[in-house]
């Protein structure tokens, strides 16, 4: 029996032929592939255009994004966005008017070269539209059928695994690297296991407990998830879009009112608020799978003084539930130094690109953006803690 026969993609029409309860987190699965597969994706994430459909791998279950152009998608959808749009935002942050200057030159001649070789004519396995995919352990052997699946499905497609990080899952890494991917840095990521700081600096173990101290002390009480309620969601929203949005990017995902509200009465999202005087002021919403869980939302009322230490507050709650259960946190990209002041160790996380079935000019934009971003943008970051 030819192995790729337990392969398959459904569309929105054919997905109760899924059989859900023998799946891996099959539940948890069902709940979010339905909503998001039955109605169009940007009812739930704004700036999202895409064709969604459940692609089935034995005893897992993974949406799969399938798009063409849609150059001003969020960049969970589109490398374009990623790469051109999202960094020329962030541009800022070198402090010197002549850096931002020729890598905005630069920027804009890669935009030129990216939309020339159809950078966003992309299927991308495993995407749940959030800043972070988490994996299910996966072999080399997995990720060789799934690229031949997808390259036959997807002939004109380049075929995607965003969020891949070798500490987290190196056989999958090895194995994508061995069918013949190449690996883009996306970010530089940073994680966190609870029993780290025993093992490490007392100066770590210090600030986490100041952190702890701040939550007790600061007059808030924690919401859990089930003491949410419906009117909480337009304000989850608010507390998001202050932070991520305004503060970062609007290029990151754009979670509407329906998301929020998906989250609460489905769990998709486990959420966490901070409440004060009657009014919420701070959110997080966390994942798992695993063994590993992380927070697509997070947000905070960011008109509140700074020294109110809402983010501190936030990340220790945080750190907390992964202590509470017993797995790796991982907490994304930036903020690096306050990160690692609290014992998290950074990674490269990677976009894995498979392009050798398509045209030369095609393949060589991500080749030649490989080996730019390894040899300068990560040890960029890795230096200087972004």
């Amino acid at each position: 029996m030819n192995s790729r026969t337990n392969i398959a993609v459904h569309d929105s029409t054919v997905l109760d032929q899924i059989p859900w309860e023998q799946m891996q987190d099959g539940e948890y699965a069902h709940r979010y592939l339905l909503a998001l597969m039955t109605d169009q994706p940007d009812r739930y994430v704004q700036n999202v255009r895409t064709q969604m459909w459940a692609l089935t791998v034995d005893d897992r279950v993974m949406p799969l994004t399938v798009n063409e152009a849609e150059y001003d998608n969020s960049y969970v959808c589109s490398p374009y966005t990623h790469y051109v749009s999202y960094a020329k935002e962030e541009l800022d942050m070198l402090g010197s008017p002549l850096w931002k200057g020729l890598f905005s030159v630069v920027l804009t001649g890669l935009g030129l070269w990216m939309k020339a070789s159809q950078s966003n004519r992309m299927a991308i396995v495993n995407n749940w539209l959030l800043s972070t995919n988490l994996y299910h352990e996966m072999s080399a052997e997995e990720a060789e059928r799934i690229t031949h699946f997808c390259v036959e499905r997807f002939p004109r497609h380049i075929i995607a695994f965003r969020s891949v990080c070798r500490k987290l899952c190196p056989d999958f890494y090895a194995g994508l690297k061995e069918t013949g991917y190449i690996m883009v840095p996306s970010r530089y990521v940073y994680l966190f296991h609870p029993d780290w700081p025993a093992l490490g600096k007392w100066r770590v173990r210090n600030t986490l407990r100041r952190d702890r101290q701040m939550l007790a002390r600061s007059g808030y009480r924690i919401l859990s998830h089930d003491e949410l309620e419906e009117e909480h969601a337009q304000r989850i929203v608010e507390l998001y879009n202050a932070l991520y949005l305004h503060k970062y990017s609007k290029y990151n995902p754009q979670f509407t009112v329906a998301f929020i509200r998906l989250a609460m009465q489905k769990r998709t999202l486990t959420l966490i608020g901070l409440e004060k005087n009657g009014r919420l002021d701070g959110i997080l919403g966390y994942f798992q799978r695993n063994g590993v869980m992380t927070t697509p939302l997070f947000g905070y009322d960011t008109s509140l003084p700074k020294e109110t230490g809402l983010y501190r507050m936030l990340s220790s709650l945080l750190v907390q539930e992964a202590e509470r259960q017993g797995m790796m946190l991982h907490q994304s990209a930036g903020v690096g130094a306050f990160k690692a002041d609290r014992g998290a160790v950074g990674e490269p996380e990677y976009t894995a690109v498979y392009v050798n079935h398509l045209p030369l000019y095609r393949r060589w934009m991500w080749q030649a953006v490989a080996v730019l971003l390894d040899r300068i943008g990560i040890r960029m970051v890795e230096k200087y803690k972004l």
